[in-house]
């Protein structure tokens, strides 16, 4: 068996203080591209979201596949169907969880900002090679990968939760709302 050797420990926190950096940057950016059409980039990210899924999802299904707590994504879509470009539809699998879905002024807002975030990533991307945005794109998605999976975490000082009892994940929207 081939062993990789381990990554430099201060090569990950680059990477994930990067991530951070990235993160506030494009939640920043995505306002002011989106501003005019009245929303914010967590609006935009929860329209995306409900406009990309293949079936009508619940708040619970939509934070899930969004990585963010419910309860973000509550709020979010709560300011969302008050300005009439969502509306809640029963569930006929669950009585108390409606289902989300566009109103013909949330599908105009979604397509309005979508056509400016096609330029927009062409102008972001202009210049990097595919072959590292595709390995971006994998790095990325397998530390994505490993946070989900290993929901015990890791305690501070380098020690695994037992897993007889893994801990509820803590999955705060950092500059999620809305």
């Amino acid at each position: 068996m081939i062993r990789t050797p381990p990554v430099p420990l201060d090569r990950v926190t680059h990477l994930i203080l990067q991530v951070f950096k990235l993160n506030g940057r494009l939640l920043a950016a995505g306002d002011r591209l989106v501003q005019d059409i009245g929303l914010t980039s967590a609006r935009w990210q929860v329209l995306g979201a409900i406009a990309l899924a293949d079936t009508p999802q619940p708040v619970a299904n939509i934070a899930r596949a969004m990585g963010l707590s419910r309860q973000a994504v509550q709020r979010t879509v709560n300011e969302l169907v008050t300005t009439g470009l969502l509306e809640l539809v029963p569930n006929p699998h669950h009585q108390k969880a409606s289902l989300v879905v566009l109103t013909k002024r949330g599908a105009a807002a979604y397509e309005a900002a979508h056509a400016r975030q096609v330029p927009w990533a062409r102008m972001l991307g202009g210049g990097v090679r595919e072959s590292d945005l595709v390995t971006a794109e994998r790095v990325l998605s397998e530390l994505v990968e490993r946070l989900e999976t290993d929901r015990s975490a890791i305690k501070a000082g380098g020690r695994r939760r037992r897993a007889a009892r893994p801990a509820k994940p803590n999955r705060r929207s950092h500059g999620q709302a809305g």
